[in-house]
């Protein structure tokens, strides 16, 4: 078991040059110190940082934005309830891209986090400060939040493992919105095991938050018998962009289930690209409305004015970054009168669509494999002018955001820079534990993923 000694010491000798923390909670660590240590549960003593948009009582929940620069949690989400329940801890506040709306964590109102493996490179984001804590060894594990992408990009980015759970299974009380529809608190580990492990303590229904009705999650034993696995790939694959260093990973990786006697077919899945497109038209729309009552009068940073137009103007035009201020206003344009049955309704459309055609494929298909990213991490400052070529990096994660089931990606193998290739395992509806137990086999049989080698 760590003490905080050593955390806080692993912390200053490493967080300045790669910024993972915004804040730390060193006047009540010991206090939560010793209370992890007197703990029975089954994290007793786990070190983890939290994205900032996550409530932990007592510490900062700015969401990297200057509209929320001074806000402090007044209570515990339920997740963070669960987690300290069972014995772990709390370091701090971990940094993300703004009201988690980004990339890369170089849209934070305050700071960029830089990736541990190459600080030339981004970690990811939303998520890219929790991936970057436990890529870096400074806490044992750590919690994001997934909309799009946003735990297993900067997770396949940083060389850890990262989950979005099921739609539904991991309660959102005490998470700042921005798309509901979508959002996702999930786990970031070293290891498959301490992922499930942290989920197996989360997931649950929660009465705080009407949308969580799923159950609650056994530790699975690993898989032996690959004979009965019938596993999908999405065909035509490798014409969709994707770098060659992480489609010969890609190949690795289904080559190992075929090995270990997977049924493995190409099937058509979903064209990332219309994906992506209708991916962010709802996600706007939701954040169009979630962010409306960040106004100063309401919530967040007051600005002045003569007016109580000019001030509520004043305040989103002070508080709010680049980022967010450019989807939120997609969000209302698509919105809109005259847009709302072209764009936003047609977009409804197609998801319902694809949930449907998921439904059916995974009738036939145990699992499904893609990598996470069609590229490794891009350098800092590559797309800052790109808006549409950051979005693209997730478009091998957006469809399991949009139908809702589970997906979690693993560190597979490394480019030759020696930057991390993630994989990503997708499920069905509620079946994270097909996804854990396949991958703890294939564990068994050929090492622990990322340390291979």
């Amino acid at each position: 078991m760590e003490t905080i000694e050593q955390v806080f010491s692993e912390i200053k000798k490493k967080d300045e040059a790669i910024g993972a923390f915004l804040s730390f909670d060193m006047k009540d660590g010991e206090k939560q110190r010793e209370e992890a240590e007197s703990s029975k549960g089954s994290l007793a003593g786990i070190s983890m940082g939290i994205k900032d948009n996550i409530a932990v009582k007592g510490q900062p929940l700015t969401c990297a934005s200057k509209m929320l620069k001074t806000h402090r949690a007044s209570y515990d989400a339920t997740a963070i309830e669960r987690l300290r329940k069972a014995g772990a801890w709390f370091v701090g506040k971990t940094n993300m891209d703004e009201f988690a709306m980004g990339g890369s964590t170089e849209n934070s109102a305050f700071q960029q986090t830089k990736n541990p493996v190459n600080h030339d490179y981004v970690p990811g984001g939303s998520s890219g400060g929790s991936a970057a804590a436990v890529a870096a060894g400074m806490v044992s594990a750590a919690l994001g939040t997934d909309t799009g992408g946003s735990i297993r990009q900067p997770a396949a980015y940083c060389g850890i493992v990262g989950l979005k759970p099921t739609y539904g299974r991991v309660s959102r009380y005490g998470l700042v919105a921005f798309g509901s529809s979508f959002d996702q608190i999930g786990p970031m580990t070293q290891t498959v095991e301490e992922c499930e492990q942290l989920f197996s303590v989360i997931a649950g229904a929660d009465e705080k938050d009407p949308t969580c009705t799923g159950e609650g999650y056994q530790i699975q034993k690993e898989r032996s018998d690959f004979t009965t696995l019938r596993v999908g790939l999405v065909r035509g694959i490798e014409k969709m962009g994707i770098e060659e260093s992480v489609l010969a990973a890609y190949r690795d990786l289904v080559q190992e289930f075929q090995e270990a006697g997977a049924l493995v077919e190409e099937v058509e899945f979903a064209l990332p690209s219309e994906a992506v497109s209708v991916y962010y038209v709802l996600t706007s729309a939701e954040a169009s409305s979630n962010l409306g009552r960040f106004d100063g009068i309401r919530y967040g940073l007051k600005g002045r004015g003569s007016s109580v137009e000019e001030e509520m103007r004043a305040s989103r035009s002070q508080g709010f970054g680049l980022e967010v201020k450019r989807r939120v206003l997609f969000g209302t344009h698509v919105l809109s009168a005259g847009y709302q049955d072209q764009v936003y309704k047609k977009a409804h459309l197609y998801r319902a669509t694809l949930k449907k055609r998921m439904e059916v494929l995974f009738q036939s298909y145990d699992l499904f494999l893609m990598p996470t990213t069609p590229t490794p991490a891009f350098r800092l400052g590559d797309h800052s002018d790109d808006p549409m070529g950051m979005y693209l990096e997730d478009a091998f994660t957006v469809p399991a955001s949009l139908t809702g089931i589970p997906a979690l990606s693993i560190p597979y193998a490394k480019s030759e820079k020696g930057l991390p290739i993630g994989m990503q395992i997708m499920a069905a509806h509620g079946q994270e534990e097909m996804i854990f137990e396949v991958l703890k086999g294939l564990e068994a049989k050929n090492g622990i993923f990322g340390r291979r080698g």
